[in-house]
């Protein structure tokens, strides 16, 4: 009888294992402010039966091609025009899963003090990706800098500029090298993670800024075959939860906004 006992018993402690490995989710990030928000999350997570690993990248790519390779759960670090240009250009079928916050794009500098102050002929250092060009563009645009031939093109690139009056000189680069090009150029449209990471402070060193009803919201994303399952609903509950938007409020001081 003790036998049985004991034999079922180890059944139902490996079951419980089984069951806990299963709950266990990847999930890539970049290292601020996604990464930091992630870690925030696993104790809560870690509560519900959820083992969250966090893999930390510093692009914008791979983080997508291994959701898509089901190398990886999840990934939390891009907006919608981002991954709808993702999809359309890698034919994958991601799926955004929540919005969580808003990093208001910026442009930067360490050789004027303010817009005006650039000269004709400047040059201007931009994301070269689809839809993260046209955001700097479109903000260039609101700041009376340039005109688009279409001023709402989310992808548009200096090729689809219309007018520049002051004739200034577009360097495309990746987006995670932007901050290291500030002293080469005279501004630089830089995202906010990558902002962050490189020390500056968007409320105060941003030359100019989205507002706070920038539609660029940063979503957790996963696969359709994975969307609704019950750690990446568990996972999107705890990232929109009162602990995280108190937690964005007070560490990144309006550089990141709720969006819930």
């Amino acid at each position: 009888m003790k036998k049985v006992l004991l034999f079922t018993a180890l059944a139902a402690a490996l079951a419980a294992g089984i069951a806990q490995a299963g709950e266990k989710l990847v999930v890539a990030a970049t290292p601020v402010p996604h990464a930091e928000i992630l870690e925030l999350i696993k104790p809560t997570l870690a509560k519900e039966g959820v083992d969250l690993e966090i893999k930390v990248f510093t692009d914008y790519v791979q983080p997508n091609v291994q959701v898509d390779q089901k190398r990886l759960d999840a990934n939390y670090f891009q907006t919608l025009p981002y991954l709808k240009s993702f999809n359309e250009g890698k034919g994958t079928n991601l799926v955004t899963v929540i919005g969580v916050h808003v990093e208001p794009f910026g442009g930067y500098s360490k050789k004027v003090k303010s817009l005006s102050e650039l000269k004709d002929g400047a040059t201007i250092a931009l994301p070269n990706e689809g839809s993260n060009s046209g955001r700097a563009l479109i903000l260039l645009q609101k700041a009376g800098l340039i005109e688009l031939k279409d001023p709402k093109n989310a992808l548009a690139t200096p090729k689809d500029i219309g007018k520049n009056p002051h004739n200034f000189k577009f360097k495309e680069l990746e987006s995670a090298l932007l901050p290291r090009v500030l002293d080469q150029v005279d501004l630089a449209m830089i995202n906010t993670n990558y902002a962050l990471e490189a020390g500056l402070n968007p409320a105060k060193d941003a030359l100019v800024i989205e507002g706070s009803d920038s539609p660029y919201v940063n979503y957790l994303v996963s696969r359709p075959d994975n969307k609704d399952a019950a750690a990446i609903q568990k996972l999107a509950k705890a990232l929109t939860s009162p602990e995280v938007k108190a937690f964005i409020e007070k560490k990144y001081g309006g550089a990141v906004l709720p969006a819930f």
